[in-house]
């Protein structure tokens, strides 16, 4: 890798991304990147801008939910170029459905929390009312 790249070391990718060092490690074991960080001569690993934006999204696809087996399945369709559009589409509408329920699921359970806090505010504003004088 030539010094002049805009790379960044693992630990500077790490605070980018959110991860730790394992997890992006891991990430590179488990087949997940696009392709393996670029080394230096001595072996260090340098994460471009392009390295950082697929890790952001697979962590974005990881705390909606799937699978780590499903985004290796993407990461593998990606790899193949083009020509599996079709199957990359697929596989991230059925993702997105399956998102929309669980946040549909979610949003239903807000809003029993929301009445449950409506009726104790309520009865906590009832007990504070001032009492009419002689009454």
């Amino acid at each position: 890798m030539d010094a002049s790249d805009q790379s960044v070391t693992i630990a500077e990718a790490a605070a980018a991304t959110g991860l730790t060092t394992h997890a992006l490690r891991y990430y590179e074991r488990d087949g997940l990147l696009l392709t393996p960080p670029a080394r230096t001569s001595t072996g260090v690993r340098r994460y471009r801008d392009v390295d950082l934006a697929w890790i952001t999204m697979i962590t974005r696809l990881r705390a909606t939910g799937m699978p780590i087996r499903t985004i290796r399945a993407y990461a593998e369709l990606c790899r193949q170029g083009d020509g599996n559009e079709h199957e990359r589409l697929e596989l991230l509408l059925a993702h997105r459905d399956r998102v929309l329920a669980d946040l549909a699921r979610v949003t239903d359970h807000l809003g029993a929390i929301n009445r449950k806090i409506g009726i104790y505010e309520d009865r906590l504003e009832r007990r504070t009312l001032p009492t009419a004088v002689g009454g």
